[in-house]
């Protein structure tokens, strides 16, 4: 495997109190530091050359936006006016920030889009004592202002190209969460603009102080996902532990070097027993290894199995992984992983030497770039507790394993999860799932000279016969968690594939479903904010 390629698969605040804003009216909210004004507003509708750039400006090309404008914005002020001027005009209006959304989210029925792309600023904000982060910031660009700037981080996403607006808003994870917990663990507090009775557009800053009568539109940021409430113009970041005001100590610190290396095992010769073995050691090593403040919570692997290729080199499984350089024994432990995942698995796994870099620079080259996202693509998620059963990894194997024009295109994808993020309870945040070790995506793609229907048609009973024994749909309970909002898959609302007679609410939030409909209904009474899976009033 070369170099290019093996890159390219390991990218596999301290004053509380909150505010309102409404046009010419600010409390409470900080503006990013003086420098040149934002841009815009700019309104931009069909025939004007930029429409077509922003079009495109999304990762999913399943999915084409052609609103009657976009509305590319600079600031809160002007987010305020934008969604105000939408509702009294009876415009349908809907938000982005990365354009990464599985689903036609923004797209769907949308006649103004609100385009957050030029509002990318992080900076420390003294007044709030945290770090703020603009909605149209991406998770590269925060990583690298975080980093350079104080020495700190953010447990985040691998996606360089995704903004913070919907990853925040729906949980948030990446390498560093199995040692230091979500992103949404660190949230002190978020600007949102809302949409009252009276259809007045104001800005709302809501914290994590229980005391703040905001508090509960904070709650719903911390894994309610996207397009739920309002639109998030801004994010507060914070250890919730951390104490004082120098910004160096507010947030967690990445490891100085990063250790990684890849596991790869050929088709070539996979037997379905083989292949059971390889699925259950890798579950069954973070059933062992996931007890937080251990040095086995600072590995994170990424288990990708992409379908049979046809031809002489049939592909395989690849396991990219990376450490904390830094603690004790971290090259035996990457060692011990491989060695513990590919015990008894034939045949034997090739394990190219070890890299060292340091953690920017590992962030940099081993995620994966917004040319790497793109394409035409259809997900779906699922959280496990438990290892695959055999059957689920059988279901895999006959799915993956056998050469085909549609089975090549697809892929299962198991990643490290756990650790530090299951020490919080499951009502602290509006991410219930506090339980799962392994978080996994079933996913097919296909190009623009196809339809993918047939593709369509084979991730949905990969997924469906992965979790038939609950209906189709992974059920919270047993060796599953239930799904992840940043991956929405309607299809988890279709009675067609969700025969379990559980709705889709539950599945992403469990019994914190009743609360955010309690907030949705006192933040968004007129539902001007909805999609296929939003919360319900």
């Amino acid at each position: 495997m070369s170099e290019v390629t093996r890159r390219g698969f390991i990218g596999g605040t301290a004053a509380l109190g909150g505010g309102v804003m409404t046009a010419g009216v600010t409390a409470g909210v900080t503006a990013p530091p003086q420098g040149a004004p934002p841009l815009g507003p700019v309104m931009i509708r069909p025939g004007d050359p930029r429409y077509e750039d922003l079009v495109v400006r999304r990762t999913n090309q399943r999915f084409r936006p052609e609103p009657e404008y976009f509305h590319v914005v600079g600031s809160t002020e002007q987010v305020v006016k934008a969604v105000g001027d939408a509702v009294r005009a009876n415009r349908r209006v809907t938000v982005r920030s990365g354009g990464h959304c599985y689903e036609n989210f923004v797209g769907d029925g949308a006649q103004v889009v609100i385009d957050l792309c030029e509002m990318s600023e992080v900076y420390f904000d003294s007044e709030r004592g945290a770090f703020a982060i603009e909605a149209g910031a991406t998770l590269m660009d925060t990583y690298r202002k975080l980093y350079l700037g104080w020495g700190v981080t953010i447990p985040g996403g691998q996606c360089g190209g995704v903004a913070a607006g919907g990853h925040i808003a729906g949980g948030g994870y990446g390498p560093l969460s199995r040692r230091d917990g979500l992103t949404v663990d660190y949230l002190h507090a978020v600007e949102v603009v809302v949409v009252d009775r009276r259809g007045r557009a104001q800005a709302v800053v809501a914290t994590r102080d229980p005391a703040d009568p905001n508090h509960d539109l904070w709650w719903a940021h911390t894994g309610g996902g996207g397009g739920n409430f309002g639109v998030v113009t801004r994010y507060w970041m914070r250890d919730p532990k951390a104490r004082g005001d120098d910004p160096v100590t507010l947030l967690p610190k990445p490891p100085a070097t990063v250790l990684s290396g890849v596991a790869i095992w050929s088709w070539d010769g996979m037997t379905k027993e083989s292949f059971r073995r390889l699925l259950r050691n890798h579950g069954e090593w973070h059933e062992r290894n996931s007890e937080p403040g251990t040095p086995a919570v600072s590995l994170w692997g990424s288990l990708l199995i992409p379908g049979r290729q046809k031809g002489a080199d049939p592909g395989g499984m690849i396991l990219p992984t990376q450490v904390d350089a830094g603690v004790p024994g971290a090259e035996q432990l990457l060692k011990d992983y491989f060695a513990a995942v590919g015990e008894g698995v034939t045949p034997a796994a090739i394990v190219p030497p070890f890299q060292r870099d340091p953690w920017y620079h590992a962030v940099r080259t081993l995620g994966l770039d917004e040319a790497s996202e793109s394409g035409h693509y259809k997900g779906k998620s699922a959280y496990l507790r438990k290892p695959f059963t055999d059957e689920q990894a059988d279901v895999a194997f006959d799915h993956l394993g056998t050469a085909d024009d549609v089975s090549a295109t697809g892929l299962l994808w198991v990643l490290s999860y756990g650790g530090q993020v299951n020490t919080v309870p499951a009502v602290a945040t509006a991410t219930v799932e506090r339980q799962s070790i392994l978080k996994v995506i079933h996913m097919a793609t296909w190009d623009q000279s196809q339809d993918g229907e047939a593709q369509l048609a084979w991730v949905r009973r990969l997924h469906s016969r992965t979790f038939a024994s609950t209906g189709g749909v992974p059920v919270p309970g047993g060796n599953c968690g239930g799904a992840y909002i940043n991956y929405p898959d309607i299809d988890h609302a279709d009675p067609a594939w969700n025969t379990s007679g559980v709705p889709w609410s539950t599945l992403y939030y469990g019994d914190n479903y009743a609360r955010l409909r309690r907030v949705k209904r006192r933040w968004d009474p007129r539902g001007v904010f909805h999609h296929a899976l939003s919360v319900r009033a």
